[in-house]
């Protein structure tokens, strides 16, 4: 080509390579042995100008490149640059990466747990850790030029969100920010955010995949292809076009025609029952075995196939084994089992036995694994190294995995396309659905990536099309001023200057943007008000006069019956409250009517039973006893089962041996109850006769129907075409006065929210105006969701008698959260101080929820103190005391990966009280004597928390 250039057009090729080679970005190019792709050249030579990028494109698609340039501008600048990751995991493994190429002398790692080289020019850290030096004015800050915040789009992250929010509204102006993301469809208005606050950002969006996927279905033993490719009509701009593969759609008619046979009588039911096994032969949902084989006979592995659950993960590795699966070759069973040795070679042989450790290693062998959060951090690397190198080719995981490290396959499988939320089973969205399927296909391994979603009954080959061709993520805050962040912002800047810096966050950018949509929306809403109030005029009278009669009536009418059925509630309640362990009951109604054995009255703190310590139940008005049914089912009950008072009919005595998880024992009960009902002769109560209705004897009432009667609308022969319009006209009256409410609240609600915060604080005495006080300073010390409760602990001096076990079994009420609600036995404690410790700390927690509901701090907006979990005090206090592990674990009941998890996280929060505890107090001294207890075996030995 170069040979039919002119001699200008050369020169001016010749000036730009010339131009191109004085850049930092040439010698960047050249330590990677690929091209770079379009959007990152762009990315990069944006950064080389000046400005900030933000870079959304679809996982594997080499955006990390971006990151590493500010890396590689850092170091030539003789500037620092800081690596921001969401995971300990992805700073590990940035971490190891940047060391192979720059050196170890030039590379530090800071995550909580790990401090390497803190002083080098490149620190990989977690965002957590850059919040803190920010709010800390930390000197490591001093000669920062570039932070690369990778996964930006975690900002949306309800729990943790905040805090990349924190770090892009604090860093110094002088600092150019490289934010990474997954594809979102909102990157234009982040964007527009990041140009505000940071000044001139580039936004460059890639919705290309390097590696193609391919979207199948699994239906019985046949793989079919999602999309069927057509030819476009003669002259059309497009000459294919996709469209859902007939097949699939023929199967999903076949199968739901197939539902509606058999409704025949005789020979002709026979037959159709025939047809329709015939027809079902051909399709079923292949066994995770099948699902395997199958793809190892297509050339499809390494897979990752998405279970939503733990259970299902491990399930499926034993499914795999027992049938025999094998996918490893014996050179490659020698290097697995070498490696795992290698790993795991610290950890004692008692601890391998508890952790599953030889079933484990059986699986990795035959070249399967499950990948979750409940597994040891050690085994989730070990899997996570087998199967980059090739020598594990089978993945379960839960979708976790998706959100973490860096681990492409060759296919993706997806069980269901339905996973519990943590309140119900919902559908994947489109977004959890790329996210998912994004994993499949290995850059500069793989030709074509393959996703594989398997058939299941009521299948939707359309609604999964939609699922696969919809790319809707959008990136929404979930930014929220906390306590801790109150004390340091004002600490720093001042109450007005602080309002201001919060007033530019995304969530109020967003906010104020969703604003105009509302607004025409009331615009149109006022027109059509217009028109209805026309159509409702009366020409006898004031119609909306009479109408505003009518709804009076209802009003009161309603009132009354709530009057009602509060006052059955209350007493429904006060009954409930004097029920103790031991008597037997009639449940009224609800799905579990009838004799039942009360195990647990479930009455609140401070009520008549005093101290209870799990209240996770008191949230839903009164309380909720744990009884145990005479179908032998231990449930806790809610106050809606009980629409009428309840009194013991009987009583007996509960077995201090009583276990209810054991079947045996809940049977041997319930068998006691009722032969001993049967004894007393015990009956179900006589129906609660319904009480003559209030309205009947209302004045206000019979005034009302007088007045309506009266008026002379009430004659109208279109009276109720009239009602009809009116209704309208009021309903949608309300409905605008909502929006014109929700554009009221929308404007400075971040501002409002951090003004309530100040003002409980001061109530407390943490902050004094513009000042904050000594207790201000030791609540900026705290982060987490229960920062404030453990700052009052310390400031009453709760935890002063404790010793360091006893100090852990507390601690851990601040951070842990168990996973679901559980219908169990409230959790085991420590006895002595600790159990007192834990009583004060409810107690103090009760004080602080009337607090912030007095200063309208909302917990469901994810503002407020949450409710202190004690679920794993006793195992806290049992690990630091020495015990083994098997026994922690057994009295536990969780995985050994739940366990280290929660263990470091109560380190940390350990830390934190170390730090913000006054020199001379027993807290300080006692919290690092707990964490040097709390940090040995399996938790000392897993690099990652």
């Amino acid at each position: 080509m170069s040979d039919e250039m002119s001699p200008a057009e050369r020169y001016a090729a010749a000036k730009l390579r010339a131009v191109e080679q004085a850049t930092a970005l040439a010698p960047f190019r050249e330590l990677y042995d690929f091209e770079l792709d379009p959007f990152q050249i762009e990315a990069c030579q944006a950064l080389e100008a000046g400005k900030g990028v933000l870079v959304a494109a679809p996982t594997g698609s080499g955006k990390t490149i971006v990151g590493e340039f500010a890396v590689h501008l850092a170091l030539a600048e003789g500037r620092k640059c800081f690596y921001t990751t969401p995971i300990k995991a992805l700073s590990n493994q940035k971490f190891t990466d940047l060391v192979k190429r720059y050196g170890a002398e030039k590379v530090g790692l800071l995550t909580g747990d790990n401090s390497v080289n803190g002083d080098a020019p490149v620190i990989v850290m977690t965002t957590e850790v850059l919040r803190n030096m920010l709010y800390a004015g930390s000197q490591a800050l001093d000669g920062l030029g570039y932070v690369v915040m990778d996964e930006v789009h975690y900002l949306s992250d309800r729990f943790r969100g905040a805090v990349w929010e924190e770090v892009i509204i604090h860093l110094p102006p002088s600092v150019t920010l490289v934010s990474l993301s997954a594809t979102v469809s909102n990157a234009e208005e982040f964007g527009d955010w990041l140009d505000t606050v940071r000044g001139d950002t580039e936004v460059i969006v890639s919705e290309h995949r390097p590696v193609p996927l391919w979207q199948h279905v699994m239906a019985g033993r046949k793989m079919y292809d999602l999309y069927e490719e057509k030819s476009g009509a003669p002259g059309s701009p497009d000459r294919t076009r996709r469209e859902v593969n007939p097949d699939l759609v023929r199967l999903a008619r076949m199968e739901s025609q197939a539902g509606g046979f058999g409704r025949g009588r005789g020979k002709v039911r026979e037959a159709d029952r025939e047809r329709e096994r015939r027809q079902r032969s051909r399709v079923w949902t292949p066994s995770r075995v099948e699902v395997i084989d199958r793809l190892d006979a297509e050339g499809l592995l390494p897979a990752i196939t998405f279970i939503f659950s733990r259970a299902g993960c491990e399930s499926a590795v034993q499914q795999c084994l027992a049938a025999g699966l094998r996918l490893n070759n014996d050179e490659a069973r020698v290097k697995v089992r070498a490696i795992v040795e290698e790993r795991t070679k610290s950890i004692p042989d008692e601890d391998l036995h508890v952790l599953g450790y030889f079933e484990w290693l059986e699986g990795l062998e035959r070249g399967v694994a499950a990948h979750h959060a409940g597994m040891l951090p050690t085994f989730k690397e070990v899997v996570e190294e087998l199967f980059v190198r090739g020598l594990v080719k089978a993945v379960f995981a839960t979708e976790t995995l998706a959100l973490g490290i860096n681990m492409p396959a060759r296919s993706v499988v997806l069980e269901k396309l339905v996973k519990w939320n943590g309140e119900t089973h919902a559908d994947i969205t489109p977004g959890e659905f790329t996210q998912l399927t994004g994993r499949a296909g290995r850059r500069g391994i793989d030709v074509e990536g393959h996703a594989v979603v398997l058939w299941q009954r009521g299948f939707d080959p359309a609604a999964l099309a939609g699922l696969a061709g919809t790319r809707t993520y959008p990136l929404r805050s979930s930014f929220k001023p906390s306590y801790n962040m109150a004390v340091n912002l004002v600490g720093q800047f001042g109450r007005h200057r602080s309002r201001e810096l919060l007033e530019t966050s995304f969530a109020q950018f967003q906010a104020d943007r969703s604003v105009v949509g509302i607004s025409r929306q009331v615009q149109r809403n006022e027109e059509g008000l217009d028109g209805y109030k026309e159509t409702m005029t009366c020409h006898l009278g004031d119609f909306d006069e009479y109408m505003s009669l009518r709804r009076q009536l209802k009003d009161r009418e309603a009132e009354l019956s709530r009057e009602g059925t509060a006052q059955r509630r209350a007493a429904a309640a006060d009954a409930l409250e004097k029920l103790k362990p031991g008597d037997i009951i009639h449940v009224p109604a609800g799905k579990f009517a009838g004799l039942a054995l009360v195990l647990d009255p479930g009455v609140p703190a401070g009520r008549s039973t005093g101290y209870h310590p799990r209240h996770e139940q008191f949230q839903h008005d009164g309380p909720r006893p744990l009884v145990l049914t005479a179908e032998r089912q231990v449930k806790r009950l809610a106050p809606v089962d009980f629409p009428v008072p309840v009194e013991a009919l009987d009583r007996m005595r509960i077995p201090k041996s009583f276990n209810p998880r054991s079947p045996q024992s809940r049977r041997d009960l319930a068998t006691a109850m009722r032969s001993k009902a049967g004894t007393a002769g015990i009956v179900a109560p006589p129906r609660h006769r319904k009480e003559r209705a209030a309205a009947a004897d209302d004045r206000e009432i019979s005034r009302l129907r007088t007045e309506i009667r009266a008026h002379p609308c009430h004659g109208c022969d279109e009276r109720e075409d009239h009602a009809r319009w009116s209704e309208r006209y009021h309903r949608l009256l309300r409905d605008t006065r909502q929006l014109e409410r929700r554009i009221e609240g929308r404007t400075n609600t971040i501002a409002r929210t951090f003004d309530r915060i100040c003002a409980l604080l001061t109530d407390l005495g943490y902050l004094e105006a513009d000042r904050v006080t000594p207790e201000g300073r030791r609540l900026a010390r705290l982060y987490g969701e229960l920062d404030l409760l453990a700052s009052e602990c310390l400031r009453e001096g709760v935890w002063d008698a404790l010793g360091p076990a006893e100090l852990a079994a507390c601690a851990s009420a601040l951070v842990y959260e168990a996973r679901s609600a559980d219908d169990a036995m409230p959790p085991r404690l420590p006895s002595g101080n600790a159990r007192d410790a834990l009583a004060e700390m409810v107690r103090i927690w009760g004080r602080l929820d009337a607090l912030e509901e007095q200063h309208r701090i909302n917990q469901a907006e994810g503002v407020g103190q949450r409710e202190p979990d004690l679920g794993f005090a006793w195992p806290a206090y049992r690990w630091a005391s020495g015990h083994g592990l098997d026994a922690v674990l057994r009295d536990a009941d969780m995985p050994a990966g739940d366990f280290v998890r929660w263990t470091k996280q109560l380190i940390d929060v350990l830390g934190q009280i170390a730090a913000a505890a006054p020199d001379a107090s027993p807290v300080r001294r006692n919290a690092r004597k707990a964490v040097d207890a709390l940090l040995r075996g399996v938790v000392a030995y897993s690099s990652v928390g």
